[in-house]
């Protein structure tokens, strides 16, 4: 088992149903931030090997409409990692199946996610190992959002 990035990275796909949206066609926002949700569940819990919770989700800010028969795709990974919690990057494509144009960025968002042990305490996870500049700075800018996060809630 590796402890890499690269190794926790987790992409899901689906097509977007006439249950998942309004009126209009449009996928329901609450849709496609469970989808969101559950990938970053699995990515860490890829990572962590233990039963994980969501503790923190933070702005979701939608950058295109999604509609029924869209394909959505969801890429997860990890981007820093606490002592028991696990901050998760995950990107929403969207992708128009009828046309000829390649997938567009429709959302992301950082999930903040806790390992937890067999009586629901957070549990201890592995340190990240990161080969890369591009990995190194992503944790560095993980750990500031812990760390304001942190700050926020001791006030």
């Amino acid at each position: 088992m590796s402890n890499s990035i690269k190794d926790t990275r987790v992409v899901m796909s689906q097509v977007m149903l006439p249950n998942q949206a309004n009126i209009a066609g449009n996928i329901h926002g609450g849709e496609i931030m469970k989808f969101m949700d559950s990938v970053a569940y699995v990515a860490a819990k890829k990572y962590a090997r233990s039963n994980i919770v969501t503790a923190r989700v933070d702005e979701l800010q939608f950058h295109l409409p999604i509609f029924i028969g869209a394909l959505v795709t969801c890429t997860a990974e990890i981007a820093f990692v606490g002592k028991s919690s696990m901050e998760v990057s995950v990107t929403v494509e969207v992708e128009d199946l009828e046309k000829s144009i390649p997938p567009q960025k429709a959302l992301s968002a950082y999930f903040t996610m806790v390992a937890l042990d067999n009586e629901g305490k957070p549990k201890t996870v592995p340190k990240l190992v990161l080969s890369t500049e591009e990995e190194k700075m992503m944790f560095e800018e993980g750990k500031k959002r812990y760390e304001s996060y942190k700050l926020k809630r001791n006030k």
